[in-house]
């Protein structure tokens, strides 16, 4: 009920001389059409229209109404802060009506999107995940220990992982954390894993806040960049957004504005 009162806010509809009254309050009509764009605006919402819900929304109107008439009849609409209340009210509906108007005059094109996932695209290009595992424990000379006995091949690196790994995801799996960016990790791991070629362990342990880590690169690609229809409903509203930015910002220079 909560939001059928916010959306009655929102719909003080000119009454057409046709328009079929269905209910009246102090000799004010409610139409039958008041009641459909009500409803309607309920269905886009996600509410299904019904008998139940169009009863609902009558007898809200009607309620509405009463308490509207009272407040005229008490002045309070007259007192300050609520003609103020009621201004604010009427410039956000006008602001969002205005954009939402810009919006549907100005539709992005499949042509607009792809142009744009295309250049998205490019910026990652040159960028690389790497598949990696490491060996995490709790002081220096263990991490060396450990590096040493995996360069002369007396224990496998998956081997020392799980056995000796203290991070709880990886160990188990003999360090591999996967496929990723760099930026996934902490600094001073990220430039470790960076700075190895593929197929290589780093030549000393890297300290970072969790402990000491033993790191090996297996494998490197460029990063994978998802297509197009994975991400066209999430590319659409930052168009969108940025849309309603540059459309804002145009208002803005357009208009003769003067402050102190």
């Amino acid at each position: 009920m909560k939001r059928l009162v916010l959306l009655a806010a929102a719909c003080a509809l000119a009454l057409p001389l046709h328009a079929k009254e269905i209910a009246s309050v102090n000799g004010k009509s409610i139409t039958e059409e008041q009641l459909n764009q009500f409803v309607a605006l309920l269905v886009e919402q996600g509410a299904q229209d019904s008998p139940e819900l169009r009863e609902q929304v009558k007898q809200e109107m009607i309620h509405r109404l009463v308490a509207v008439h009272a407040a005229q009849k008490a002045g309070i609409d007259k007192r300050p802060a609520v003609e103020q209340e009621l201004e604010l009210a009427r410039q956000g509906i006008l602001v969002r009506a205005l954009i939402a108007d810009h919006l549907e005059k100005n539709p992005l094109s499949d042509e607009q999107i792809k142009a744009e996932y295309d250049k998205l695209k490019a910026t990652q290009s040159d960028r690389k995940e790497y598949k990696v595992r490491h060996i995490l424990v709790e002081d220096q000379k263990q991490a060396e220990d450990l590096l040493a006995q995996i360069n002369a091949k007396k224990i496998t690196f998956e081997d020392a992982a799980a056995k000796h790994s203290i991070d709880p995801g990886s160990g188990k799996n003999g360090g591999d954390l996967g496929w990723g960016p760099a930026s996934n990790y902490v600094p001073e791991f990220a430039k470790a894993v960076e700075s190895l070629k593929k197929g290589t362990t780093a030549d000393k342990p890297v300290q970072s806040q969790f402990g000491w880590h033993v790191i090996r690169v297996e494998d490197e690609r460029p990063v994978q960049f998802p297509p197009l229809e994975d991400v066209k409903p999430q590319l659409e509203e930052l168009m969108r957004q940025q849309q309603v930015v540059d459309f804002q910002k145009k208002l803005v220079e357009d208009a003769d504005i003067k402050q102190d």
